[in-house]
């Protein structure tokens, strides 16, 4: 019951993590505040795929702004009765929720290799992945990451960044499914009549 009850706050809390998320990926072109690199495209290969910015931003925020559309009671009556209705505003919602699963899962897998793979930075053998071969190892390593010269703290920034990424784009899945879920239960479970008329 709060699962159905709380349906309708899930898709509220996907606009802030998709707004958070915009600007944590953002803050990846400016290592220390800095844009010389960005322009050089001395950055890091997943930071160039945008998925903070599009998928588990933009795309999420707006999947978020048409649930909540979906769940006002002036939404536009699509059949004659009330039941057809909910059950058809259920059905949409249950796509674009399993969209956001979509959506948010894959920018978690990006976020989670580009972690792995590690910054790209400037080291005695010059602009490399100096951390690629660890296996994500280099994270606990600490003396190692003193091997990236430049930009300067890049280990430090790019672990912080990514690790909210994951974050945010692994509670906008939890949230992604635990909406599919509250929407199968109340169409399925008889809170609509779907097959009733």
């Amino acid at each position: 019951m709060a699962l159905e009850t709380c349906g309708n706050c899930l898709s509220c809390l996907l606009i802030p993590l998709a707004l958070w998320s915009i600007v944590v990926n953002i803050l990846l072109y400016f290592p220390n505040g800095k844009a010389s690199h960005a322009a050089s495209y001395q950055l890091p290969n997943y930071v160039w795929y945008f998925e903070g910015v599009c998928f588990s931003g933009v795309m999420i925020l707006l999947l978020a702004v048409i649930l909540i559309t979906l769940e006002c009671s002036v939404f536009y009556r699509c059949c004659q009765s009330e039941s057809c209705n909910k059950t058809y505003r259920s059905f949409i919602s249950i796509v674009l929720a399993l969209l956001g699963v979509a959506f948010s899962g894959y920018s978690c897998i990006i976020f989670t290799v580009g972690l792995i793979q590690g910054p790209f930075c400037n080291s005695s053998g010059g602009w490399d992945y100096i951390f690629k071969d660890t296996a994500g190892r280099y994270l606990t390593d600490y003396p190692a990451w003193s091997r990236c010269t430049e930009p300067a703290n890049i280990v430090e920034w790019n672990t912080i960044l990514f690790s909210i990424l994951i974050a945010l784009s692994g509670l906008q899945l939890i949230i992604c499914v635990l909406k599919v879920t509250a929407e199968l239960k109340r169409t399925l479970c008889g809170t609509y009549s779907v097959f009733v008329q």
